[in-house]
């Protein structure tokens, strides 16, 4: 599924880039700018194709849980990509989705929401993995996890509760580091 999602914002990302060079064309041979409305439902149509915020939060949850195993596991390779694919779905989520309208009208930009949440849990997070130190390491997935309700409460999700996962996310990944190389 995860798949798909990617392959849809790609073409999204392809058709955009093939319409601004189309434009792009079309004036530097004179034909005159394109018209509005046409552009407009064809950007409109390009915006239905960018999957919704929870896609890439779905992939959050997949990255930080077998994070979570990595490190059980004391491969420090593997939690470090874990943490890095974490990072890179956080900000994901956040470029489709940057700003939430709540209930009250008012606008939760969720920009410098993330930005706190990188410089101060994921950060930690960071450090633990660094010193290969697993009760540091708890310690800060916690803070994390913390961090994150801290969001699900300010975007009126509050009902978007993390938990230490019992179990990883991946079947098929194996968790043990590899035997050094001889």
């Amino acid at each position: 599924m995860r798949l798909i999602a990617k392959s849809v914002v790609a073409l999204g990302l392809l058709l955009q880039i093939a319409l601004a060079t189309t434009v792009v064309q079309a004036q530097a041979q004179g034909a005159g700018s394109p018209d509005a409305a046409a552009l407009k439902a064809e950007v409109d149509a390009l915006k239905a194709l960018v999957p919704s915020q929870s896609h890439a939060m779905a992939d959050v949850d997949y990255h930080f849980s077998n994070l979570w195993f990595a490190v059980g596991a004391e491969n420090w390779p593997l939690a470090q990509f874990y943490l890095n694919e974490t990072r890179s779905h956080l900000n994901w989520a956040v470029r489709i989705r940057p700003v939430r309208r709540l209930s009250s009208g008012a606008q939760l930009d969720l920009r410098p929401v993330l930005q706190g949440v990188e410089s101060s849990a994921l950060a930690s997070v960071q450090s633990s993995l660094h010193k290969r130190d697993k009760n540091a390491f708890e310690q800060a997935y916690r803070q994390t996890m913390n961090a994150c309700f801290a969001c699900h409460q300010l975007a009126e999700k509050p009902f978007l509760r993390p938990r230490i996962p019992e179990s990883p996310s991946s079947r098929m990944i194996d968790f043990q580091p590899t035997a050094p190389a001889k």
